[in-house]
């Protein structure tokens, strides 16, 4: 999924890079109001983050030209202008959201997945991948949600990709450059922690006890494997639902 971010604040406009990024998205980064406009035009993307005081041409004027073109694509304001009326005004000119700097990341990425879930939910036709098991689990991707037995976890896009493949590969051992080819894109160059730090906070999510993980094992110096053959017990799921009340 695509996201246009235009912010005139290289610190800022890097930092929603960075997070967007971490969560899945293909992110076309603008400085200026101008830039954001060719960009819409040239990119397509699915949804767009506007900051309103850039030079030139301004959020909300950015927001009405695309509004004049194309009433489906979400845009979230993101804005230090914090008057009730401004966040009148962006709404008023079809914004989706309005999210006030400065933001905490937690924030973002929770607005984010939710005009996200809409995204997804309008979009036909829907991936044949779209729903899947993994496990004891039942992937919603339409949602970025997964249940289990009455427990609900919320899930960015790349692990659901990562989750995908694995499904997709049971009892097979997936190298590091595999995964990263399927779940980065082949352009993509992660740092050496990049894997192992989204495998970790997966095995929070969804391992009864993620320091002994029995759905994504490693296997050391090949890469990993998903491994379905033992169910979770009752036990076990009620370890998950008191863990996943600390997430």
């Amino acid at each position: 999924m695509k996201v246009l971010v235009a912010e005139d604040d290289n610190k800022i406009r890097k930092g929603l890079v960075e997070i967007l990024s971490r969560e899945g998205y293909e992110v076309v980064q603008a400085q200026n109001g101008t830039d954001a406009l060719s960009a819409f035009d040239r990119e397509r993307p699915d949804f767009v983050c506007l900051d309103i005081m850039m030079p030139g041409v301004s959020g909300y004027d950015v927001c009405r030209q695309i509004r004049s073109k194309d009433h489906k694509t979400p845009v979230i304001f993101i804005s230090a202008k914090s008057e009730e009326i401004d966040k009148v005004l962006g709404l008023e000119l079809g914004a989706d959201d309005y999210i006030l700097k400065p933001f905490g990341v937690r924030e973002v990425v929770a607005r984010i997945r939710a005009v996200t879930r809409r995204c997804l939910q309008t979009h036909e036709p829907r991936e044949k991948n779209d729903n899947f098991e993994f496990g004891e689990w039942k992937v919603v991707g339409s949602e970025l949600r997964a249940t289990n037995e009455g427990l609900t976890i919320d899930l960015s896009l790349r692990e659901i990709s990562i989750l995908r493949l694995f499904s997709q590969n049971p009892e097979k051992v997936l190298d590091r450059d595999t995964i990263f080819d399927n779940c980065w894109g082949i352009d993509h160059y992660p740092n050496s922690r990049t894997l192992e730090q989204h495998i970790s906070k997966l095995r929070k999510k969804i391992e009864a006890d993620p320091k002994n993980p029995r759905l994504i094992q490693t296997v050391h110096g090949a890469g990993y494997r998903c491994v379905f053959g033992t169910s979770i017990t009752n036990e076990n799921s009620r370890f998950l639902k008191a863990s996943c009340g600390h997430l």
